[in-house]
């Protein structure tokens, strides 16, 4: 396996932890994302090109979900680090694992709605003590899965 895929592999594991345990993304796992992307590149393409491949990865990453911050409908760690794997991607891989991350992000979506769906069903009560930051905590849907899923699915070999 190439450099490539064991820091997509690393930052990608401890950014599922982190948010899926606290719902947030530490700033350090994006900086290693975006680190070991301009490493990557600059080893691969050398000074000039590999700083372009890198940062113009991370600004298209940055950009792909954007909006969705802007509109509330996701968290600044995953625009980070989406933006730290653009690094590594470059702008046309990060294009493919935002596609995939659409993708495993519905369904993700769908599981945690039918599953409420089904604790509502059966008669669960919904946890409604705490702050509203806590409410809100406990409704969100962690995303790093998804991104993570979708850099692995873009690091895949097509052909």
């Amino acid at each position: 396996m190439s450099a490539q895929v064991w820091i997509a592999i690393l930052v990608g594991v401890a950014a599922m932890a982190d948010d899926v345990m606290r719902r947030q993304i530490a700033n350090w796992i994006p900086a290693a994302a975006l680190a070991g992307g301009l490493g990557w590149q600059v080893g691969r393409l050398g000074v000039l090109q590999g700083l372009l491949a890198a940062l113009g990865g991370a600004a298209v990453g940055f950009a792909v979900f954007l909006i969705f911050y802007l509109k509330g409908g996701m968290g600044g760690g995953d625009v980070k680090l989406m933006a730290g794997f653009g690094a590594l991607l470059g702008w046309s891989g990060v294009l493919w694992a935002a596609l995939w991350t659409a993708i495993f992000g519905g369904l993700f979506a769908m599981a945690a709605l039918g599953y409420r769906a089904a604790r509502r069903a059966l008669g669960r009560r919904e946890e409604t003590a705490g702050t509203q930051e806590e409410k809100e905590r406990r409704e969100s849907i962690p995303y790093a899965p998804a991104i993570t899923l979708g850099v692995w699915l873009s690091l895949v070999p097509k052909g």
